[in-house]
């Protein structure tokens, strides 16, 4: 799932889903230059992403441990109350978390990578090592789509779209490239842009206040630009950084190379069509 190409829609989703917790968007904006090297946060992102999913074990335990090391010395502060807090708090960590599963799932689900409901599970299942990873109990980690599905149910009255929000719904759309990039950015970026945040669920949309098309729409224009990514040959995105895949298939040989093919079952889509967990969720709530 991880070397799909739509996976990157899937990240632009999870962070316009993950700017709706107020707390933890004041973490990001207060820690780190994310307006000045968005492009470099992007890549440390996916950098420990493909770590996590390709790399050795010792790789991984080494980068959770720099990352819980990073965490452990940062504070952010609420402008309303004064208030200080740590920004590797449990729950803190755990939003980032489900929103980046809940993203990743419903993307690619959607976009016509076909798993059973139970593969979607054990997606959801193996993600408790990258929970781990970055420093939180396993055993208070969704570990099944109800599971993820419930956490969003209690988490919904939590969230809003606050300035901090809002100020990464602007930049996501509009980063900053260099001049002679910008039309690329209008013509090409935007509608990437656009297409994840029109995945987010639909409580998403009211917390922002801004409309997207209904999920069916939303469903058959991902799983179009699935189909065009997935004509761009794998050997050919597989050098785009960090090359995780590539140094993977060096290590352990050509049998380890990703392929959809290689689940071995017959291929099922999804229940319903453009809903994920999330949507589910604020159905529900």
């Amino acid at each position: 799932m991880h070397g799909d190409p739509v996976m990157w829609i899937a990240g632009i989703r999870a962070l316009y889903l993950q700017a709706l917790h107020p707390r933890a968007v004041r973490g990001v904006l207060q820690n780190s230059d994310f307006r000045r090297d968005a492009w470099g946060r992007l890549l440390r992102t996916a950098n420990f992403v493909g770590t996590a999913t390709y790399g050795t074990t010792e790789a991984a335990e080494r980068a959770g441990a720099r990352v819980r090391k990073i965490h452990d010395t940062l504070r952010a502060t609420d402008p309303d109350t004064g208030e200080a807090y740590r920004i590797d708090e449990p729950e803190l960590l755990l939003w980032v978390h489900c929103a980046e599963i809940d993203s990743y799932l419903n993307v690619l689900r959607r976009s016509g990578f076909r798993l059973t409901d139970a593969e979607a599970d054990r997606y959801v299942a193996e993600h408790l090592q990258s929970a781990r990873l970055v420093g939180l109990d396993p055993g208070t980690v969704p570990a099944d789509r109800a599971g993820l599905a419930a956490y969003f149910t209690r988490t919904r009255p939590e969230l809003a779209a606050g300035p901090e929000a809002r100020e990464v719904y602007d930049f996501l759309l509009r980063p900053p490239v260099h001049p002679l990039l910008v039309p690329a950015r209008e013509l090409l970026w935007r509608r990437v842009a656009r297409l994840a945040y029109d995945a987010l669920p639909p409580f998403a949309h009211q917390l922002y206040g801004r409309p997207a098309p209904g999920p069916v729409t939303v469903t058959l224009r991902l799983r179009a630009a699935g189909a065009l990514l997935r004509r761009v040959p794998a050997q050919v995105r597989w050098q785009l950084p960090p090359k995780h895949i590539l140094r993977a298939v060096a290590r352990l040989g050509p049998e380890a190379r990703p392929a959809p093919h290689r689940l071995g079952r017959a291929h099922a889509v999804p229940d319903v069509p453009g809903q994920s967990d999330a949507d589910r969720a604020g159905t529900a709530g």
